[in-house]
């Protein structure tokens, strides 16, 4: 039996047409929501029409749509426009919303699965790093971490993410108090103060921190930083493995994952590198 294409019937045509349009100003508007966050928030007529690539008049019947729903506002004296309350209040609820473990649970699971490592998620708690989040191999490394184990700032990888990035001397105390502490061993390769400063401007540039055998015998680790949308770290990503087949170099395969997928998070809890 043979099935002929029937015709769209005329009604069913008269209603699809106004929902595309519909879609498409939804998508219009979004765009220049989207171009004015970019431009830094507030910008010229002209500089929204170039950044969305539509014609100056037609971005103007979309602004004064905008601008009746609160969502944008205009300059009276220099015409500029620039993000309204109700634009304001969508993002703080969206901020709201941004939890560093949430944010980052699909990329450590996906992390995990790329490099077959342990991989985790740490918070700054009361007693320093803590783990929050970690996802396993099936055969996992022995070593003695898991959710809620607080992890040292100058012997961890994790702990010297958020030691770099730390703002004025917030964890200087806690610090030396690990340094004094320390073995012999520990203490010759970071000897006081000299080498913590260095190992802290190392952590910035590198964009992470690597560490072969400091916390634990033949247990090496990569961990990178995740900001939030103020460029402050939330949290900080971290593989581990047995060193004999974990390339802990900054440079190497398992760094640039760590990082990427850091960096992805990061721009998930707003963060604009």
């Amino acid at each position: 039996m043979t099935t002929r294409n029937r015709p769209t019937p005329p009604a069913a045509e008269s209603t699809a047409e106004p929902r595309r349009r519909r879609v498409q100003s939804a998508e219009m508007g979004m765009g220049i929501l989207k171009a004015l966050a970019a431009l830094g928030g507030a910008a010229s007529l002209t500089a929204v029409a170039q950044a969305v690539g539509e014609s100056t008049a037609k971005v103007h019947r979309y602004m004064a749509s905008l601008v009746e729903q609160d969502l944008v506002a205009q300059e009276p004296l220099s015409q500029r426009y620039f993000l309204g309350q109700a634009a304001i209040h969508i993002g703080l609820a969206a901020l709201r919303q941004c939890d560093p473990i949430r944010a980052g649970e699909p990329a450590l699971v996906r992390l995990q699965a790329e490099l077959g490592v342990t991989c985790f998620i740490a918070v700054m708690g009361n007693q320093g790093p803590t783990i929050l989040r970690i996802e396993e191999p099936a055969l996992p490394v022995v070593v003695n971490v898991r959710a809620g184990s607080v992890l040292p700032l100058l012997w961890s990888a994790t702990g010297q993410v958020f030691l770099a990035h730390a703002e004025g001397g917030a964890l200087d105390a806690q610090m030396l108090q690990e340094w004094e502490r320390s073995t012999p061993t520990q203490k010759s390769l970071v000897p006081r103060k000299a080498a913590i400063a260095a190992l802290r401007e190392q952590v910035r540039a590198q964009g992470c921190a690597s560490v072969q055998g400091l916390l634990s015998a033949g247990i090496s680790a990569v961990a990178a930083p995740i900001r939030q949308h103020t460029g402050q770290v939330a949290a900080v990503l971290t593989a581990l493995g047995a060193s004999g087949g974990f390339d802990a170099a900054p440079a190497g395969r398992i760094a640039t994952c760590v990082r990427q997928e850091a960096e992805g998070i990061s721009a998930a809890l707003g963060f604009v590198g």
